[in-house]
């Protein structure tokens, strides 16, 4: 199968060589792989240059520079990079983060996975950091993909809509669950993992900041209450303990007495909806018959 990525890259000079790296030693490389500068204020377009003087299927363009940080930016700069890839003859599109590294089989390995399930729309793997690993370390479900690395069926692409801009942030996000809502299999195969270099929540933001930025998010995204408490309660398991789950719960809680518009139609909130309140019976279910409270459904 052929397949292109697109990348957008905003002030990703200290990570984004370790991406290179892990992309020029692949066993199948893509047709083209688009990096969009999207107003870096350090080197890495510079860094980029390196491998496109080196590499003509990789190719950077760049976006006008800005100071401010703009969650709905990653979406637009991914669909500036679209543009590039829409004449050429590819089965499957993905979005990659430069702030990530893999195996050199990662993507020979994904587009296996294409061939041999035809109702599969899109897929990617768990991933790890220093101090994290998303199999053991949070609510974890292998129908969800990581926005880091997200590959599309083309087709499934398509009819989800792509990527659509987003205040708040969330695109990679409303893109899985509109694809099962639309019949699609997703799914993070965890024979596999990549590694993120940069702790997820930390781009501009302290750990604190961070999890009630996670919090109001969870609230915007559609969170189930009953969800949520058992969310914020997995939390208080894991450092900084039951001080961190507070910090998420007072997010969640911000932004529900602040009425904040959630960018989810009617369906899609349904459906997340329904999808957590059966996660919760399943994890339930595992309880009660082997005693344990088994994190992954």
């Amino acid at each position: 199968m052929k397949y292109v990525l697109i990348s957008p890259a905003r002030n990703e000079e200290a990570f984004i060589e370790k991406t290179l790296a892990s992309m020029v030693v692949q066993t199948v490389l893509p047709e083209r792989w688009i990096i969009v500068d999207d107003g870096s204020t350090d080197k890495t377009a510079d860094v980029v240059a390196k491998y496109v003087s080196l590499y003509p299927w990789v190719e950077l363009i760049h976006r006008p520079r800005r100071l401010d940080r703009d969650f709905a930016s990653k979406a637009r700069a991914f669909n500036a990079g679209l543009e590039r890839v829409q004449s050429l003859e590819f089965d499957v599109i993905g979005n990659l983060d430069v702030d990530i590294s893999f195996e050199a089989d990662y993507f020979e390995f994904l587009l296996g996975k294409f061939c041999e399930l035809p109702k599969l729309g899109m897929a990617g793997t768990p991933m790890r950091e220093a101090n994290y690993n998303a199999l053991k370390d949070s609510f974890y479900s292998e129908n969800d993909v990581f926005g880091a690395c997200q590959l599309f069926r083309r087709t499934c692409f398509e009819e989800v809509g792509g990527y659509v801009p987003i205040k708040w942030g969330g695109i990679d996000w409303i893109a899985v669950r509109t694809a099962r809502l639309k019949g699609w299999q997703t799914k993070a195969f965890a024979e596999k993992f990549f590694f993120h270099h940069r702790p997820m929540g930390t781009t501009e933001s302290n750990t604190w900041k961070a999890k009630f930025d996670y919090g109001r998010k969870d609230y915007f995204l559609g969170n189930h209450p009953l969800w949520q408490v058992f969310r914020v309660m997995f939390q208080m398991t894991r450092r900084p303990y039951i001080l961190g789950g507070l910090v998420l719960l007072s997010g969640y809680f911000y932004s529900f007495l602040c009425r904040v518009d959630r960018p989810l139609k009617a369906e899609l909130l349904d459906f997340h909806q329904r999808e957590q309140i059966d996660r919760l019976k399943q994890l339930w279910r595992n309880f009660v018959r082997t005693g344990q409270l088994r994190v992954q459904c």
